[in-house]
């Protein structure tokens, strides 16, 4: 394992951020704000799938007037995403948000911002700095010749300096790109200027098929270098989908334990089933896991039980019949139509085992 790198500790309601505590996975609603019930219906299914803050939009004052009645039936903490008015920070926070997302330098003056600061001390929440490439001041742009991570890092510090100076040291920083080398970059160098917690993703990474390799690549890169102490996979769409592979990531790493792992083999001349089928039925099933096992579906016996020795619980395939493992011991043969209902068996008997073992 990896050492990680030291940095301060904040708390987002329950949720410890840095400071050694575990990397936590967030999300955004896609939701209007202004409607309670669709955007804590979407919170609840951001929880259900793995997410532990959520983020909304607060675009205007309506959808800051509204907080209060998601808060209060809210499964997970609430950061309120805050953008050019230093009112819906202030109304945010009077309506008991847990955090706010902001650049200090779009909201205004400084006046305006030591108000939004002030408030946020005396609420005892954080601030998370927000600085992306798309929305660097043309000042740092000219000097640097473009978006650079000297640009990016150097943007970050200005506002860190502005709420140093107004006695502000619970917040957090992102500085995001939709291009992986220069996000690489700019956080690599910000975790040798600053030990605030940070909190990584590859913004705009686009649909599941391309953003998932890009934030994969990214975000994956700088958790195995200790970089990082929260994480957002952004992606088109259903943000469900965003916070299952942010889990998954954390999970190769080594830096959760959280439901089923799934180790399937990529098939070959070898394979005499249907694998892919019978992995995609696997998979399926396993999403309501919150137990944390290790499945195995391999499609010939060179794969499985050999290769899949350190799995949980598996299955490999042959001609028309299959066989069940567990550790890489063979525990029956079974038909091919039975292979996943006796894999589904098999793993009950393991996740059982264990719970009267922590019982004894």
């Amino acid at each position: 394992m990896f050492e990680r790198r030291k940095t301060r500790q904040i708390h987002i309601g329950n949720v410890a951020v840095g400071g050694g505590a575990p990397v936590s996975v967030q999300s955004m609603t896609n939701t209007k704000t202004t409607d309670t019930e669709a955007t804590l219906a979407q919170i609840r299914a951001l929880k259900a799938a793995g997410c532990e803050i959520v983020r909304v939009a607060v675009p205007d004052m309506a959808a800051a007037k509204n907080l209060r009645n998601i808060i209060k039936a809210s499964p997970v903490p609430l950061v309120a995403d805050i953008h050019f008015d230093y009112k819906l920070a202030l109304e945010a926070i009077a309506q008991g948000i847990d955090a706010l997302r902001l650049n200090p330098g779009n909201i205004g003056s400084h006046a305006r911002v030591a108000k939004v600061v002030r408030a946020a001390k005396g609420a005892g929440i954080p601030i998370r700095i927000g600085v992306n490439a798309g929305s660097l001041d043309h000042k740092l742009l000219e000097k640097y010749g473009g978006v650079t991570a000297e640009a990016l890092v150097e943007s970050a510090m200005e506002h860190v300096r502005i709420l140093e100076d107004l006695d502000f040291y619970d917040m957090k920083i992102s500085l995001k790109a939709h291009d992986v080398p220069l996000t690489l970059a700019a956080y690599r160098r910000m975790s040798e200027r600053t030990a605030y917690p940070l909190h990584l993703g590859i913004t705009e990474a686009g649909t599941p098929g391309t953003g998932i390799v890009k934030s994969a690549v990214g975000i994956g890169a700088l958790l195995a270098e200790g970089i990082g102490d929260t994480i957002r996979v952004s992606l088109t769409g259903d943000p469900t989908v965003e916070v299952r592979v942010a889990n998954e990531i954390l999970k190769s790493l080594g830096l959760k334990e959280y439901g089923p792992s799934l180790v399937a083999c990529p098939t070959c001349g070898r394979t005499s089933i249907d694998l892919p089928a019978i992995a995609a039925r696997v998979e399926e099933r396993l999403k309501g896991m919150e137990d944390p096992i290790e499945v195995a579906v391999m499609g010939c016996v060179v794969n499985g039980p050999g290769e899949a020795r350190g799995a949980d619980v598996g299955i490999a395939g042959g001609k028309g019949e299959g066989l069940v493992f567990r550790k890489g011991e063979i525990i029956r043969k079974v038909p091919e139509a039975s292979l996943v209902e006796e894999l589904f068996k098999e793993i009950d008997k393991v996740l059982e085992e264990r719970k009267q073992n922590e019982s004894k």
